[in-house]
């Protein structure tokens, strides 16, 4: 990357002050670029969703990773829970989405608890393993609920074969007039769910998925406690990234966490972080970390800035640092900040590997959070900071009394914050076909065809506020 004329600004720079200069380019489609990130995670699209306990569950690990993006797992939930979480991950279809499996004679109240819970926001009814009905909230409107399935589930069913071609699926549903349909195996057994929309997903993303052929996942493990036994368990749990996570990534306790992970000699990247500057990267890198995290205070839900005065403009901290991570061969995750698409392009061009979002992914279906409704009718999820005293609570449980109310004083985060479901992008999914299309059309403005090559052309400059304001669109006349 460099700056436009050259010129350096002396002064550091967050998302919003900068853009990007259209360049020479050869690039004829944006679907030839190639988003898959060069650190080994194996990613096929540059995401990664952060490690936020309000965000990053199951239902996330397994969207995103089809989609080729990555999950991690945080790391304040119990050692048994995450191993089950890697291996549910890991046995999931890489086209078909995981159903909501229902009874016959369940009833319409179990149904409306579990349709918000996916996307698709179907339940596929089923007996003896075949699927017998469907049932959508079309069908459980204004019905009792206390009526059985059986009596309100849609039989007239169109069922897929399991292995079918994504684009004969997509055909198949589509001369049918069928949103979706379940899945079979050669028994009639179900398998999954296909959405038409998914069928045509199937055919733009590449999952992320290891040798084995399973979807890729990554936890976390903090500084404190038995680091080394929490890493070995999550590595031999077959864990596909690691990382090392600490709001202040640049102290010694995360060194000697790094060391005692490495001793593991784990097969797997090791992401470790948060730092914003050179110095951080060096000692962490010559600590063991394979992927260096940065950003301090830019995520939604973080006070730090506020609070203590420390952070760094996120462009600025993601640009020096991914120079200095690139000088020793290594690579940096850009941490926080994104708020629109552009935001997830410049972090690239500065040279990030992966752009890891929080908040932004936390009002959606998959998120692990129960739907709510706003007194205006607006669906939203509720979000919290990992180091807002909420978090602290949960990850302090099994502590004494006066340690909890101790550490509870402290907090860098925000408690409870409603995050509102886009009613035209109300799924994670519907979010990374956004941030999708505009990096790669980002690409083919800067004429590369991989997210090497646009770091390498990228030519970025120095705007005033109003130069980014001028760039929003009006969706009404002034």
């Amino acid at each position: 990357m460099r700056f436009l004329n050259d010129v350096r600004p002396s002064h550091d720079l967050t998302y919003d002050d900068v853009f990007m200069v259209p360049s020479r380019s050869a690039v004829g489609s944006r679907q030839s670029v190639d988003l898959s990130s060069p650190d080994g995670t194996g990613t096929t699209i540059p995401l990664v969703v952060a490690n936020m306990t309000a965000i990053a569950g199951r239902r996330m690990a397994e969207t995103v990773a089809r989609r080729g993006g990555l999950v991690v797992i945080p790391q304040d939930i119990p050692i048994d829970v995450v191993t089950e979480v890697i291996g549910w991950v890991k046995t999931r279809h890489v086209v078909l989405d995981t159903p909501i499996v229902l009874s016959p004679s369940q009833t319409v109240a179990d149904a409306l608890a579990l349709l918000p819970k996916r996307a698709h926001g179907a339940g596929v009814v089923v007996e003896g393993g075949r699927p017998v009905g469907i049932v959508t909230e079309a069908d459980l409107t204004g019905v009792d609920r206390f009526t059985q399935l059986s009596e309100v589930m849609s039989k007239e069913l169109m069922v897929l074969d399991a292995e079918i071609d994504p684009r004969l699926a997509f055909n198949q549903l589509d001369a049918a007039h069928r949103k979706l349909a379940p899945a079979v195996d050669r028994d009639g057994k179900l398998v999954g769910i296909l959405t038409r929309k998914a069928a045509l997903r199937a055919t733009l993303y590449t999952p992320a998925i290891d040798a084995a052929g399973g979807l890729r996942v990554a936890a976390a493990v903090g500084v404190n406690g038995d680091v080394a036994g929490r890493a070995k368990s999550l590595l031999d749990a077959g864990v596909d990234t690691l990382v090392v996570d600490t709001a202040h990534g640049h102290q010694e306790s995360m060194i000697n966490a790094l060391h005692a992970v490495r001793a593991l000699d784990p097969r797997v990247p090791i992401v470790a972080g948060n730092v914003v500057a050179a110095e951080g990267v060096r000692d962490l890198v010559a600590a063991g970390a394979d992927i260096v995290k940065v950003g301090v205070g830019p995520g939604a839900m973080c006070t730090t800035r506020m609070m203590t005065g420390v952070g760094r403009p996120q462009f600025s901290a993601v640009l020096e640092c991914a120079a200095e991570a690139r000088r020793l061969g290594k690579h940096v995750w850009a941490d926080g900040g994104v708020r629109h698409p552009r935001d997830v392009a410049m972090a690239l061009a500065a040279g990030a590997s992966n752009v890891m979002i929080g908040s932004w992914f936390a009002g959606t279906y998959e998120s692990p959070g129960d739907l709510q409704q706003s007194a205006d009718g607006r669906l939203y999820k509720e979000s919290f900071g990992m180091a807002s005293a909420r978090a602290v609570r949960n990850r302090t449980s099994e502590e004494s009394a006066y340690d909890r109310a101790r550490k509870a004083l402290f907090e860098e985060g925000i408690s409870t914050s409603r995050m509102f479901l886009d009613p035209a992008r109300p799924g994670v999914e519907d979010l990374i076909d956004t941030i999708i299309a505009g990096v790669r059309s980002a690409c083919t403005y800067a004429g590369a065809d991989s997210l090497e090559e646009f770091h390498q052309r990228a030519v970025v400059g120095v705007q005033s506020a109003a130069g980014y304001a001028e760039g929003k669109p009006l969706h009404a006349s002034w």
